[in-house]
């Protein structure tokens, strides 16, 4: 019966149905409904899409993360097997990439066992296309990984996942809610309010109606993932938009065809995303036994990596491409642009040191 009705009709029955829904509820129908959700659509990359990422942009992206893995092998003694495990990998643009160089290493292609984790059938057959020399295979959980090193890279995939938003009140946090008012969706707040220990110290002394952010199921892909390197050895990179240290400041945001949207506006249509607090990502990470590297703004993390050297080498190589190349390269590391609204998070097994960060 419901599969007859649109996302929007499906939201605002269950709203009906079972009262006002989560903002972490909303985000998880809009993006990922099993028919309807925004990932389960068209291909959102591009400049036909909603937005462009970072692999779109210059292949510069994709050969320095490719120089960081090879080196991170090399460090572990060139394993015979591994898995490299990219979450969300859209076109397969940055895997290619990351293979192209990568592979250049003497046995590192011979050991690789390439896993995928992607929720968009509709970017399953581009991936294939730009991967299949490489044997990958699509996984469904992050339980289950072949013996040997894993080295996982996650280009704007947190930003994604779905957050719970509260709202401090003079009598506590409450839980921001969706609800319907004269029949439009608008945000409300839940009656009851959470008890003060469940918040953690660092919005303590929040102000009044500050927004805090949090994403449980984050922290549970990071938390399997970082079980998995704990005991297998390797690594977990993670490319996104957010901050270094957990705080207020609300940062969920719609994105539709390059422009800002109103997120209520045209579920399964829009782009949700918020900002990943790296902070908690973290504490994650440390709990399960890893070692994190000082987080890196993107512009950091890949002048480090030697975008600078890399960008003459392919103007001079390609000297009728050297505009687009150095657009590429100035969108990728400026203040203004990526450079500073991007970071770097690396977890990894101790002993192990990442190249691209502050020593």
């Amino acid at each position: 019966m419901t599969d007859a009705l649109s996302l929007d009709e499906q939201i605002d029955l269950q709203i009906r149905t079972n009262g006002p829904m989560s903002v972490a509820t909303y985000m998880g129908l809009c993006l990922t409904h099993p028919t309807r959700g925004y990932y389960k659509g068209a291909d959102p990359f591009g400049q036909g899409g909603d937005f462009i990422t970072a692999p779109e942009i210059s292949q510069m992206f994709g050969e320095l993360i490719g120089f960081n893995l090879v080196n991170l092998w090399q460090q572990m003694g060139e394993p015979k097997a591994f898995t490299l495990l990219e979450l969300g990998p859209g076109r397969g643009t940055l895997m290619a990439d990351i293979l192209r160089v990568a592979c250049r290493a003497p046995g590192f292609r011979d050991g690789l066992q390439l896993r995928l984790f992607e929720t968009s059938p509709n970017l399953l057959a581009a991936q294939k296309d730009r991967l299949e020399s490489y044997d990958p295979q699509w996984i469904q959980n992050f339980d289950d990984f072949p013996q040997g090193p894993l080295l996982v890279v996650a280009n704007e995939f947190f930003d994604a996942m779905p957050i719970r938003q509260f709202v401090r009140r003079p009598d506590g946090w409450h839980e921001r809610v969706i609800g319907l008012v004269e029949d439009k969706r608008a945000f409300g707040l839940s009656p009851t309010p959470i008890p003060a220990a469940s918040m953690p110290d660092a919005v303590a002394d929040a102000e009044i109606d500050a927004v805090f952010e949090v994403c449980f199921a984050a922290a549970e892909v990071l938390s399997h993932l970082a079980k998995a390197v704990a005991r297998l050895g390797g690594s977990i990179l993670a490319i996104d938009y957010g901050y270094a240290a957990s705080q207020t400041g609300e940062t969920l945001q719609g994105v539709r065809r390059h422009a800002y949207a109103d997120v209520l506006d045209t579920p399964g249509e829009t782009d949700l995303s918020a900002h990943v607090d790296f902070g908690a990502l973290a504490n994650v990470a440390r709990q399960s036994g890893l070692a994190v590297e000082p987080l890196a703004t993107q512009g950091q993390f890949l002048t480090r990596m030697g975008i600078g050297e890399r960008k003459n080498a392919l103007q001079k190589a390609n000297p009728g491409a050297a505009a687009d190349i150095q657009s590429g390269h100035d969108r990728l590391i400026g203040k203004d642009q990526m450079g500073e609204l991007f970071k770097v998070f690396c977890a990894h097994s101790p002993g192990l040191q990442p190249a691209g960060f502050a020593p």
